[in-house]
């Protein structure tokens, strides 16, 4: 009886066992299968996908999607041919560079040229390369980024109005920044690219120091400050991107590979507001600086508005445009200082890649105390601007957006003119000055219909509010009447104002106190006449400048009455 109740015991167990061991591979054949499922997933799948499935914070530290690779074979190569690296570089960055130096010779100095010029005996250390994909076919980008601490032996020769000699030596040169490389065209004779383009892309930081061999440059006042700043517009000039030198390897023709212009970008500097104060009696005296590229032909320079911290200046500027993919827009505000040097406001700058071809953009830019310093919390001012970037050869793209025959700046270059973009730059200039000729007329038609939270200035806490209108070029004016003790008044009065230049002119609205022995300035709006052409009727709600609170509730129209001046 026991041997069987063993042997059913036995059998029973051993079936158990059978059981519990297939489910058991049964499961593992699932799990198997759902993980292969998974990996196959994953091998399909992009960077990018994986960057929407985890933020980069919950990378972990195995996991790198940089293109950037490291160049530590460079570095030691490099470290070996530098000798040789040396002698040709420098005689190429000296007659590249000296033209420049010449060109932009402080006006204390009759000359400006290199004794002696050698990059001395230490290597940069390239960090890192990338490869641009930019969808060129034809050429291969390259980016090096490339830190350097070197011993050069840099001595210029100065001699200044009076005569004086001065050899000053350039020593403690330390720089961080990228160098672009471009390899174009691709060909199939070896080294199988014809020409190399080399340039600037990013300069981190630069420093150096001057020095007067055998004296102190600080005993000729301003040297210094003057050569240091000749120095650096010499490099943005010559080697930041998109200046770029072509070298070429092949015979051939690589003009296409110079710099060449792309477009032209139009500025209407309308204004400043709040600007900060840098007299001790009194107001600053504003003006503004723009430029596109650092070139003394090329940089733009305001009026002067005395004694204002909200200057309206309402001045319109063109620049050449040679990259809109990496170039930007800088404005610098200074106060005027009369025959001293004039102190620096502000200053901003805006990428125009941000800008859409052939619509404007109308921006306010918060005023930094140096670009390169991205935070910066003091408050230093805004400055307001209208931007227009039109690329050559786009006149069959952009539609006309006044009606009537009537483009906007540069937009008449294209619809009037007909120039394309391969045309240099010297044509561009006489196709700005033709289409400078064109003049825009029409009726503004402004209905002021109220205002909302305006600040008190009564004793009572109220105002006796009324708005007067003023076309700033013209100087026509009309005001509002009155409405007492109110700081929401309702006015629903309309005025029209015969304009004789719509895209130069302006419009200012100022709010008044009215007083039995006077007025009271409450705050202003100031409008460029660029949108309501361009959509020829709007209603918008605008705050009042120069005021504590309030807002003015406006609608505006334009009927157009477009007139040429023969050329």
């Amino acid at each position: 009886m026991g041997f069987f109740v063993g042997l059913i015991l036995g059998i029973a167990m051993g079936l158990a066992l059978i059981v519990g061991f297939a489910r058991c591979e049964n499961v593992r054949s699932k799990r198997r299968s759902a993980l292969a499922t998974t990996i196959a997933a994953f091998a399909r799948m992009t960077v990018e996908d994986s960057r929407k499935i985890l933020t980069p914070d919950q990378y972990p530290s195995w996991i790198v999607f940089s293109q950037r690779q490291k160049l530590n074979w460079l570095n030691l190569h490099l470290k070996k041919i530098w000798p040789y690296v040396n002698e040709a570089a420098s005689e190429l960055i000296k007659t590249s560079v000296e033209p420049v130096l010449e060109q932009y010779r402080p006006i204390i100095l009759s000359s400006l040229k290199f004794s002696k010029f050698t990059l001395g005996t230490v290597a940069p250390q390239f960090t890192g390369v990338s490869i641009i994909e930019n969808g060129d076919q034809d050429g291969v980008t390259m980016e090096l980024e490339m830190n350097w601490d070197g011993n050069p032996s840099i001595i210029l020769d100065i001699k200044t109005r009076l005569g004086l000699g001065l050899p000053v030596q350039v020593k403690n040169i330390g720089f961080t920044g990228v160098f672009r490389l471009i390899f174009k065209p691709l060909v199939e004779e070896f080294p199988c690219f014809g020409a190399v383009c080399c340039s600037l892309r990013e300069k981190k930081n630069l420093d150096f120091t001057l020095k007067v061999v055998g004296g102190d440059i600080s005993t000729v006042p301003g040297l210094q400050d003057s050569i240091e700043s000749t120095i650096r517009d010499a490099i943005e000039d010559t080697l930041m991107w998109p200046a770029r030198k072509v070298v070429p390897i092949l015979p051939g023709d690589y003009s296409d590979l110079e710099l060449n212009s792309v477009g032209i970008l139009e500025v209407k500097l309308v204004q400043a507001k709040e600007l900060t104060n840098k007299d001790i009696i009194g107001k600053s005296d504003p003006y503004a600086v723009l430029y596109v590229r650092p070139l003394h032909d090329r940089m733009k320079r305001s009026k002067i508005v005395n004694n204002d911290l909200n200057p309206i200046w309402n001045e319109h500027y063109e620049f050449i445009v040679e990259d809109a993919s990496t170039q930007h827009l800088v404005v610098k505000v200074y106060d005027d200082e009369g025959v001293q040097t004039s102190e620096l406001i502000g200053c901003a700058q805006i990428q125009l890649s941000e800008l859409q071809p052939g619509k404007v953009k109308d921006v306010w830019l918060k005023l930094v105390k140096d670009l390169e310093v991205h935070r910066d919390n003091k408050h230093r001012g805004q400055v307001h601007l209208e931007l227009l970037y039109c690329p050559n050869g786009t006149a069959s793209i952009f539609t006309n957006p006044f009606g009537c025959n009537v483009s906007m700046t540069s937009l008449e270059r294209f619809l009037k003119t007909g120039v394309n973009g391969t045309e240099a730059i010297e044509n561009e200039k006489s196709v700005i000055q033709k289409k400078n000729e064109v003049i825009v007329r029409g009726v503004l038609s402004v209905t002021v219909v109220s205002a909302d939270d305006l600040p008190a200035v009564d004793l009572m806490g109220k105002a006796d509010p009324y708005v007067v209108l003023i076309l700033k070029k013209s100087e026509t004016r009309n005001k509002t009447r009155v409405v007492n003790e109110s700081l929401n008044p309702v006015w629903n009065q309309t005025f029209d104002f015969v304009v004789e230049d719509g895209l130069h002119d302006m419009l200012i609205l100022e709010v008044w106190d009215h007083d039995t022995f006077g007025k009271d300035y409450m705050g202003r709006c100031i409008l460029t006449l660029t949108r309501v052409i361009l959509e020829g009727e709007y209603r918008e709600c605008f705050q009042l400048d120069e005021a504590k609170s309030g807002k003015l509730n406006l609608h505006l129209k334009w009927m157009p009455q477009p007139v040429y001046r023969d050329s």
